[in-house]
């Protein structure tokens, strides 16, 4: 193929056309394992709140690359100095920043593979990707890693105004409907500065950083950690963690090849080799839609009881306390649960069960946002902000959860 060939452009609705900068890029989105992010959804099961949140991690991912695109013109319009290897490391990092991810995000991470997160996964897709394409990746690893001496590199991909998060919300928002999460992203990446290789935002630029950490805290109320969605996650990790349990106990259960591997077998980061690797790449979110479907059907109670409330969207109820819930509340449930369906109270964790989640927009303990006031000097947002919000959206806000089945109420 010619290279001119290789230069084409998306459609997307929320930045319009983003063009592809290079062949080698070009070549990376055409690579199976890249295409696989057009079958894992964004936002795993928040469709099932929000019927418009349908959208991919491939779609993500060509947005992080556009907006890293407009921020190298703005940095070097600043008279930063980036160099085109350096420019090109940036793209493919934050290009594949999110290709570890299994399907429906992070219900896999606590079930299938075994607290393996898709940070992990994503650098070995990156070293496997670097071998075919001949060590091209060689210094996205680097900048991936936090080993390129240029600090606002890492900063520019992950950090806590990082391009991941400024697509992820204004996307999100977008097609979920949920239009607290609009952030303006162009007006932050045109306040974006570098002094002594480490990422400021211009003064001019405060108001616009404090709309965007609202915008997060909202997002993650309202969508993120929205109770119902919630549930459905947690079902979801119990659905695979029996299918797992009864497979290991040597129950056949009928799902693709690949997901079966990962169900007989116990994979960690250290035994996660280059052909374990190519099964998890062949795993999205059609592999355990097709299993749920399946496995309603099945003899296991538990099993089929979970897999119906995925795919009919009849959940568990979940209720949201500023109090941890007490454990004599959870026995009385699962005593009456258990006698009501003839199961081991064991059984009924299935069903019965609480948590915590927890929302912080800013922290305070992790890299922080800097502002370069007029005078040169750089600040802390929180310090710099003459909003008294700020502080409180850097404290963490715990809440409680409950969940149970319906007809115990």
């Amino acid at each position: 193929m010619s290279e001119i060939n290789k230069l084409k452009i998306f459609n997307d609705p929320i930045y319009g056309f983003i063009s592809i900068p290079n062949a080698l890029i070009y070549d990376l989105i055409q690579h199976p394992y890249f295409q696989r992010l057009r079958r894992i959804s964004q936002m795993g099961l928040s469709y099932l709140v929000y019927p418009g949140a349908n959208h991919t991690r491939f779609h993500h991912a060509l947005g992080c690359m556009h907006i890293m695109q407009k921020a190298i013109d703005v940095l070097r319009f600043k008279e930063v100095s980036i160099s085109s290897e350096e420019e090109n490391a940036l793209y493919i990092a934050i290009l594949l920043h999110d290709i570890g991810h299994g399907p429906f995000s992070h219900a896999m991470e606590s079930s299938i593979v075994e607290d393996v997160h898709h940070e992990a996964i994503s650098l070995l897709f990156m070293n496997q990707l670097n071998i075919e394409f001949d060590g091209q990746l060689s210094l996205a690893i680097q900048v991936f890693k936090g080993e390129y001496h240029r600090k606002f590199m890492l900063q520019l991909i992950s950090s806590q105004l990082d391009m991941d998060r400024m697509d992820y919300l204004k996307r999100d928002s977008f097609y979920s409907g949920v239009a607290e999460g609009n952030v303006n992203s162009e007006r932050l990446i045109q306040m974006m500065n570098v002094v002594n290789d480490v990422l400021v935002i211009e003064e001019k630029g405060i108001y616009s950083v404090e709309k965007f950490l609202m915008s997060r805290r909202l997002m993650y109320w309202q969508v993120y950690l929205h109770k119902t969605s919630l549930a459905a996650e947690l079902i979801l990790t119990k659905v695979l963690k029996r299918a797992k349990e009864l497979t290991q106990k040597g129950i056949v259960l009928p799902c693709s090849e690949p997901l079966l591997f990962f169900m007989q077998n116990k994979i960690t980061i250290e035994t996660f080799d280059s052909k374990n690797l190519e099964l998890f790449s062949q795993l999205d979110d059609f592999d355990i839609i097709s299993a749920l479907k399946s496995w309603q059907n099945q003899d296991d109670f538990i099993l089929s009881s979970l897999s119906k409330m995925i795919i009919n969207r009849d959940l568990l109820k979940i209720q949201l306390t500023e109090e941890k819930p007490s454990s004599d509340e959870l026995q009385v449930l699962k005593e009456r649960f258990s006698s009501e369906n003839n199961i081991s109270i064991v059984d009924t964790n299935y069903f019965i069960f609480k948590g915590k989640i927890k929302n912080q927009a800013y922290s305070k303990a992790a890299e922080p946002i800097r502002i370069l006031k007029k005078d040169k000097t750089i600040e802390d947002v929180v310090e710099a902000s003459d909003q008294l919000n700020l502080r409180a959206l850097s404290k963490s806000v715990t809440k409680y959860y409950i969940c149970f089945p319906k007809q115990l109420l």
